[in-house]
């Protein structure tokens, strides 16, 4: 599965990652895409994520950190609403389930340093640019002959 990285833009990846999203399919994915617009931008020693979750609440969401890939969960529990009329629905277009979007930062990335808030829908967080490693010396082995 390719996963949208916060250091490079990458056409092929944002392709793929927004295929199933199209209006045609008003925004509802199979793959787990729901809701979870995204502002990457990019400071002089960090970067910041924005990522909408409407309707959520701080204790809905999960921020995981493995092998360097930053995954953000979201559940929205299965609770029915109660109302006095006890009406029936006739169209329910508010999410109920979970999603879940990755990022790659980088294998060198700690959980300490990525820092995490969530006000007003938007879970902002803050993940630290990190040296690049220099690039390998090439050796080449001569071929004779």
């Amino acid at each position: 599965m390719l996963m949208p990285s916060i250091f490079n833009d990458h056409f092929v990846e944002n392709l793929f990652d927004d295929m199933f999203t199209t209006p045609f399919m008003n925004g509802k994915s199979p793959f787990g895409k729901v809701g979870m617009n995204t502002d990457v931008q990019e400071f002089g020693d960090r970067y910041q994520l924005d990522i909408e979750l409407p309707g959520y609440e701080k204790e809905d969401i999960q921020a995981e950190l493995k092998d360097g890939y930053l995954t953000i969960k979201a559940s929205h529990s299965g609770k029915v609403e109660q109302n006095d009329n006890k009406g029936n629905f006739i169209r329910r277009e508010r999410y109920m389930g979970q999603s879940q979007r990755s990022f790659y930062v980088g294998k060198n990335m700690k959980q300490e340093d990525i820092k995490a808030s969530f006000e007003n829908g938007v879970l902002k967080l803050i993940v630290p640019k990190r040296a690049e490693l220099p690039a390998e010396e090439k050796q080449y082995i001569r071929i004779e002959g």
